[in-house]
């Protein structure tokens, strides 16, 4: 499997070094966008002054213990994602990856390429992160990595209200929508992963894999319907009214590489 990988390394070590790795993310950026209306994939739209995808960016590498970010693009994108991203990495790194035809297909693309660093020890959690829910917060991606460290999965929720059936009846009391980041311990993560690949299944979320193929327990941390998903045109405005424009980014001084990367 040929997956194509971008780079940005600075800091003192060379360029394509490896660093010591705790925790990684993984933020998926390859779906389309198709209900909002845009021309382009609505990651890529604009949030305030930057892209809809670099405040998960922002957000992640804000936490101290995140030392490896994957973001998922859709083939044809990479230069479009590299451009949004870059300036944000300061002395960070990040791997573009190309993602599958599911949502499913691009996770485990991404858990591949970062199979050698967890069956190293390299990496001990995992957060998958939708790149349409640019609210999310540096604090709410700590919590889900912290309780995936003391439980072996986590998931955040919200209550929901305002439901009826399609029939328009009453529907039970105490439902919860679910949301991510989601995050679980890498070893239990890549293990269940590779069964569903051998099994050809497909889950609708990380955790419904993790719920089939897992042996770790998954709970649950609250969370609020601040961490909107992007899907509609009013969700952009919704989000626009919501935010806080972040500081313009530093000047980049190393440039972003774009090389073929193999995870087999």
């Amino acid at each position: 499997m040929k997956t194509l990988a971008a780079r940005y390394a600075a800091g003192p070590g060379p360029a394509g070094s490896l660093r010591a790795v705790s925790a990684a993310v993984v933020i998926l950026a390859a779906g389309s966008g198709s209900r909002v209306g845009a021309e382009v994939n609505k990651v890529l739209l604009p949030l305030g002054e930057t892209p809809v995808l670099t405040w998960s960016v922002r957000a992640a590498l804000t936490v101290p213990d995140i030392h490896r970010l994957v973001v998922v693009v859709r083939p044809g994108e990479e230069g479009a994602v590299a451009d949004a991203v870059a300036p944000w990495l300061g002395e960070r790194e990040a791997l573009l990856v190309t993602g599958g035809q599911t949502r499913h297909a691009s996770e485990w693309q991404a858990l591949q390429v970062l199979a050698p660093d967890i069956e190293a020890g390299e990496i001990d959690v995992v957060a998958i992160h939708d790149g349409a829910r640019p609210l999310a917060g540096p604090e709410l991606f700590a919590e889900t990595l912290a309780a995936a460290r003391a439980t072996g999965g986590v998931i955040p929720v919200v209550p929901l209200s305002g439901l009826v059936t399609a029939t328009g009846g009453a529907v039970p009391a105490g439902l919860a929508g679910v949301q991510t980041p989601q995050a679980f311990r890498a070893d239990a993560l890549l293990t269940a992963y590779a069964a569903a690949a051998r099994e050809g299944f497909e889950g609708t979320d990380t955790a419904s894999c993790l719920e089939r193929y897992g042996s770790v327990p998954i709970a649950a941390v609250p969370s609020t319907s601040r961490n909107l998903k992007v899907t509609f045109p009013e969700d952009v405005a919704l989000a626009a009214a919501l935010v806080v424009t972040p500081p313009s980014p530093g000047p980049v001084d190393d440039p972003l590489d774009v090389v073929d990367f193999d995870p087999a």
